[in-house]
């Protein structure tokens, strides 16, 4: 843990490692920072590394590598075909990027890793639902451009430089029409032009990983209580993050253990 004045805490890996005491804390570090126009992510285990779900379903089941190129271009040609008799809007027919983007909303494995330019609902998908330590990542926009520019927007962009695999990078940004649940997020997506290497494995040969990439240590206990309530009060929850009725379901966790009244944990009343 880090002590009052003491600078980042970094150890063996090409990034920083960041662990916080408290809430303040954490505001403290996001407010008037370096790190300001960064983009994050919150994951409820801070050991995780950042896989996306295509990679961690290809490794989980054992799909041969050799195999991992047709196999994703074969579900977005399945999804294409198959998603358009539930669609008002359906995405021409050549941007994989905004269909990618529609596969992921709606749960299917992807090559697309969720993050946001707000810190605060990446604490809250860090915080929500852990009760050991939750982890932010932040990702630097700057650092990341120099590397490669690629637009994913433009036709034959994804299969030319993403499914070629043809040298590890990272891509960050949004596709051109956004859905609801990534406009109530501030959502944007980082992409791996490689399945087989964690965006940190990746990001440790860019030039400068030490200013590309860091990692925020939340330990629950210190953090979550605190944490979550404040969100609650900015009405960060599940319902408005995700605002259809499966999000407000979802949302419904929380509410058990909220009262404005009295704290549910010891039953202490907040006022009289």
């Amino acid at each position: 843990m880090r002590g009052p004045g003491e600078g980042p805490k970094t150890g063996a890996t090409p990034y920083k490692v960041i662990t916080l005491n408290s809430w303040e804390e954490y505001l403290s570090i996001i407010s008037d920072s370096p790190y300001q126009n960064w983009a994050f992510r919150g994951q409820r285990d801070a050991s995780a590394p950042l896989f996306s779900a295509l990679s961690r379903y290809f490794m989980a089941f054992q799909v041969d590598p050799r195999a991992w190129p047709e196999q994703e271009k074969r579900i977005l040609r399945i999804f294409k075909r198959k998603a358009i008799h539930f669609l008002q809007h359906v995405p021409d027919r050549d941007d994989d990027f905004q269909w990618l983007a529609l596969m992921q909303d709606h749960g299917a494995p992807t090559r697309l890793l969720d993050f946001t330019w707000s810190p605060y609902v990446a604490a809250f998908f860090a915080l929500q639902s852990t009760t050991h330590d939750g982890g932010i990542w932040a990702c630097n926009p700057v650092e990341i451009e120099k590397l490669k520019a690629v637009d994913l927007e433009k036709p034959g962009s994804f299969r030319k430089y993403f499914l070629s695999g043809d040298g590890a990078f990272v891509w960050l940004g949004e596709p051109y029409a956004m859905n609801r649940r990534l406009i109530a997020q501030s959502g944007t997506f980082l992409v791996p032009s490689v399945l087989d290497r964690s965006i940190e494995e990746i990001l440790k040969a860019y030039p400068n990983p030490q200013n590309t990439l860091i990692k925020f240590i939340l330990p629950a206990d210190k953090v979550r209580v605190k944490g979550m309530r404040e969100l609650y009060r900015m009405n960060i929850t599940q319902a408005t993050l995700f605002p259809d009725l499966d999000g407000l379901a979802r949302s419904m966790a929380y509410e058990l253990e909220f009262h404005w009244a009295y704290d549910p944990r010891t039953m202490k009343w907040m006022r009289k």
